[in-house]
C-alpha cells in the first residue's frame, strides 16, 4: 500500500483536491504526534484511503478537521486537516506496512541495506514502528497482528511459489492485511452493515497492490534476477491485467453495498477507489498518462504516452510506460521479449529509474523539502526514482468537460462517467 493511488490534482475539483490534501496531511501528522518526526516518513497516498473511508461512513462533525500550522510541503501555507479515530487508523496501518517494507528491504539485501550497520539499524527502526503501529492501532480497537502475521506468512509462501502456483495464493496475505484494514473503517464509523462489503473492497485492494507492485518491479527485478512473483509462478502479463481488472471491478461493485453519510468524502472514496484504482492499473500497464501533459481526452487512459526526446533509444518512457507494454522493448511480438526466440540476453532492458534505499531516500527527500522543490517544480522521487509533479503546480487546462466537476465529484454529470454513478 505504497502509492498505487496518485490522483493527479488536474483531475479533481479545487475542493476534492482540498479534501484529500486533508487527509494526506492529517495522516502526516498523525505519524508526527503520536511517533516522532522520523515515522512521517511512512505517509502514503494509499494508507490516506482508510481515512477517507472513516470519515465517508462517520456524522459530519465540526471537529473533524483542524488548521495545521505552515509546512514547506504546502509552500508554507496553513490547511485544514483530517483528524481523529480515522487519521490514528491510517497511521496504525502506515506504521505496520512501512514496518514491512523495510524488512523486505533488508531481506533482499537492497542498495545500501546490504550493508550490515545500515540492516541493523533498519531493523531497529522495523520493530520501533511496529509496536508504535500496535499502540495506536489499540487505541483505536485494531489489532495490527493480522497485518504483522500476513508479512511473515509471505516470506513462507514466495520460498515455496514456482510455476504453477497460483498467483492469487501469492497475493493472499496481503488481500488479508487490507481486508481488516478496510473492515475495521465500518467499526470506527459505527456502521457494522458495511464491515463486510468493505472487507471485500479490502481484499481486492491488496491484490491489485501486490500485482501493480510486482508488474512496475518486473523490468529491474529482470535484470537483477530479484525474485517476482510473475516470474516464480510463470504468469503472463495478460493473466495479470485480467486479474487487476477483475479486481477493480469487485471494488467497485463492493462499494455500491456500502452505506456513506459524508457526502464530500463518500465522493472523494469513490473517485480514490473507483477511478484512480483503474487509472492505477492503466499506468502500470503503460497505457494511461495525465491528459494534462499531453493535450487530449478526459484524464482516462488513452494510450498516448509522453516521448522522451528525439535520439533516446528507448522511446518508451520508463517513468510512464512498461517496457513490457505493447511497443516497448519487451513486449509482445519482440524477439527477444521474455519467451521469444531471442531469449532474455539479446536486448538489455531500459535503464530502470534511479532506485534509493530507505536512509538515502530519507536524505534526499529532506533536501527537496527545505528547498521547497517538493510543492514549487517537478522532481524525481527520492526513492523511486520515477517523475513526479510539483505539489503545488497549478493548471488552467480542461481535464473534463463538466463545469467544475470531474465525472465522479458530482456523479450527475450524463455522458461524463462511464461507471454507472
Amino acid at each position: 500500500m505504497f502509492g498505487i493511488i496518485r490522483p493527479c490534482r488536474h483531475r479533481m475539483s479545487e475542493g476534492m483536491a482540498a479534501s484529500w490534501l486533508a487527509h494526506l496531511c492529517g495522516l502526516c501528522l498523525a505519524l508526527r504526534d503520536g511517533h516522532g518526526q522520523l515515522a512521517r516518513v511512512a505517509t502514503n497516498y494509499d494508507g490516506l484511503v482508510i481515512s477517507v473511508l472513516v470519515e465517508a461512513q462517520s456524522t459530519p462533525a465540526d471537529d473533524a478537521r483542524r488548521t495545521a500550522g505552515p509546512c514547506p510541503l504546502r509552500g508554507m501555507r496553513t490547511a485544514p486537516v483530517a483528524t481523529g479515530e480515522g487519521a490514528r487508523l491510517a497511521a496504525a496501518v502506515s506504521l505496520a506496512l512501512a514496518s514491512a517494507k523495510v524488512r523486505d528491504h533488508v531481506e533482499d539485501a537492497d542498495g545500501a541495506f546490504g550493508r550490515r550497520p545500515v540492516a541493523a539499524a533498519a531493523r531497529q527502526v522495523a520493530r520501533r514502528w511496529d509496536r508504535a503501529g500496535a499502540r495506536t492501532g489499540g487505541s483505536v480497537g485494531f489489532d495490527t497482528a493480522v497485518l504483522l502475521d500476513a508479512v511473515e506468512r509471505q516470506g513462507g509462501i514466495e520460498a515455496v511459489a514456482g510455476p504453477g502456483t497460483s498467483l492469487l495464493a501469492v497475493t493472499e496475505p496481503t488481500e488479508t492485511a487490507t481486508a481488516a484494514a478496510f473492515g475495521h473503517t465500518a467499526v470506527l464509523a459505527g456502521r457494522p452493515g458495511n464491515k463486510e462489503p468493505l472487507e471485500e473492497a479490502g481484499r481486492l485492494f491488496g491484490r491489485l497492490a501486490h500485482l501493480l507492485d510486482a508488474v512496475e518491479d518486473l523490468a529491474e527485478d529482470t535484470r537483477s534476477g530479484a525474485w517476482n512473483p510473475l516470474t516464480a509462478t510463470g504468469t503472463g502479463l495478460d493473466e495479470a491485467r485480467r486479474l487487476c481488472d477483475d479486481a477493480v471491478h469487485g471494488v467497485h461493485l463492493a462499494l455500491r453495498d456500502v452505506e456513506f453519510t459524508d457526502t464530500v468524502s463518500g465522493k472523494l472514496a469513490h473517485l480514490l477507489l473507483v477511478h484512480e484504482l483503474g487509472r492505477s492499473v492503466d499506468r502500470a500497464f503503460g497505457g494511461g498518462v495525465c491528459a494534462h501533459g499531453h493535450g487530449g481526452g478526459h484524464g482516462h487512459a488513452s494510450g498516448a504516452a509522453q516521448m522522451p526526446p528525439p535520439g533516446n533509444p528507448f522511446r518508451n518512457n520508463p517513468y510512464t510506460e512498461s517496457p513490457y507494454a505493447p511497443g516497448g522493448p519487451y513486449g509482445p511480438g519482440n524477439p527477444y521479449a521474455p519467451g521469444g526466440p531471442g531469449g532474455h540476453g539479446g536486448f538489455p532492458p531500459p535503464e530502470p529509474p534511479r532506485r534509493r534505499g530507505l536512509l538515502a531516500g530519507c536524505a534526499v527527500w529532506a533536501g527537496l523539502c527545505c528547498t521547497c522543490q517538493l510543492c514549487c517544480r517537478d522532481h524525481d522521487d527520492p526513492w523511486t526514482g520515477r517523475r513526479r509533479e510539483a505539489w503545488c503546480d497549478d493548471c488552467d487546462c480542461d481535464c473534463c468537460d463538466c463545469d467544475a466537476c470531474e465525472c465522479c465529484e458530482c456523479c450527475e454529470c450524463a455522458g461524463c462517467c462511464d461507471c454507472g454513478c
